[in-house]
């Protein structure tokens, strides 16, 4: 199913100012990172505003139940969308669930005037497209202090925060992502659901090909394992063929030098999912910008034991919404295969 929607019915509408930029920053906004890379999210754009709503059809209901890391991604979708706006000289006005009749309204995006962009918002705007989610073992070189202190700051301007840890701590992440995955493989569900995104069709636009899955090999903090052997036949297939081509091994431990933080909200309600995906937006574009490698880790709060142990490591301050692996690349560019997009921008007929 497309994600963007044109519903002004004339060339002549589709063509005004405000349609045209609303329309290019909800392309842009297909650049965002999401849970499985599903991309579960709808733009309706029509009378000069964009409508953005979740696309149920792509919910996971087994990690995701509640809904909360599908809210999360379209708040991801957003922020770009609004990045995308702003870098371009147009004032992005939001509303954010507008209308209690209609809880699936996430957020109404408008135009409230032009503006020369800040520099800061040029550099973001400019990272949509670097962006990437790099599971490559990063370089042993330490991520300054003043970098992270950007990334709490861009954080807490979207209404998050973000809770870097100290060495010390790493250790109880390291726990709660082994129990993650020790616990989610034990499920045939989630396999089936694993399976279902990493054994996409060709040219699907979505799910997470095995060779972005990153390099096998030992972790200081071990992350999702999308090769699941025996999840289907496909994937048994897809692990066979990748474990040498697709995913090289490499050897001693990896990111020793890598940072992980925790990203949290003061509530946990929809409108504080929506707002972590934003505060989640900013901050990997603002890791982007400082030419910061990074990758989400949302494994962590898919199982509750996993995820009291991020509260526990929060003191019990707020919700943890996600955490986040970064560091220094230790190759430069992208990886040589990033996770595929969707195209599908649909528009009337005259």
């Amino acid at each position: 199913m497309p994600s963007i929607h044109l519903t002004d019915p004339t060339a002549v509408a589709r063509m005004r100012p405000a349609t045209r930029a609303l329309t290019k920053a909800a392309v842009a906004a297909q650049h965002a990172p999401s849970i499985f890379n599903t991309q579960p999210w709808q733009w309706t754009i029509h009378d000069e505003q964009a409508e953005l709503r979740p696309d149920r059809d792509r919910h996971l209901p087994v990690v995701d139940p509640q809904g909360r890391l599908l809210t999360l991604s379209c708040g991801v979708a957003l922020h770009h969308a609004r990045v995308a706006l702003a870098g371009t000289g147009s004032e992005p006005h939001v509303e954010r669930f507008p209308d209690r009749a209609d809880p699936d309204l996430f957020a109404v995006l408008t135009i409230a005037g032009m503006a020369a962009p800040p520099p800061g918002t040029v550099r973001l705007h400019q990272a949509i497209a670097l962006r990437h989610t790099d599971r490559r073992p990063f370089a042993d070189q330490p991520v300054s202090e003043p970098v992270l202190d950007r990334l709490r700051t861009a954080a807490e301007s979207q209404g998050a925060h973000l809770h870097v840890l100290r060495p010390d701590d790493v250790v109880l992440l390291t726990a709660a992502a082994s129990h993650a995955a020790d616990t989610e493989l034990a499920s045939p569900a989630y396999r089936a659901e694993l399976a279902a995104w990493t054994d996409r069709p060709a040219g699907s636009g979505d799910g997470v090909p095995l060779e972005t899955a990153g390099p096998v090999g030992a972790r200081q903090v071990p992350l999702r394992d999308f090769a699941v052997a025996g999840a289907t036949a496909g994937a048994q297939a897809n692990a066979a063929a990748g474990a040498t081509a697709a995913r090289p091994a490499f050897t001693g431990v990896a990111d020793r030098q890598a940072r992980y933080a925790v990203l949290y909200t003061d509530g946990d309600d929809p409108g504080s999912w929506l707002a972590a995906g934003e505060a989640l937006s900013a901050v990997l574009l603002t890791a982007t910008a400082e030419r910061l490698g990074s990758s989400p880790m949302s494994d962590v709060v898919e199982v509750p034991a996993a995820r009291r142990v991020l509260y526990d490591l929060l003191s019990h301050i707020g919700h943890p919404m996600l955490a986040l692996r970064l560091g220094i690349p230790a190759t430069a560019g992208p990886p040589g295969t990033v996770a595929p997009r969707l195209a599908g921008l649909v528009a009337p007929a005259d």
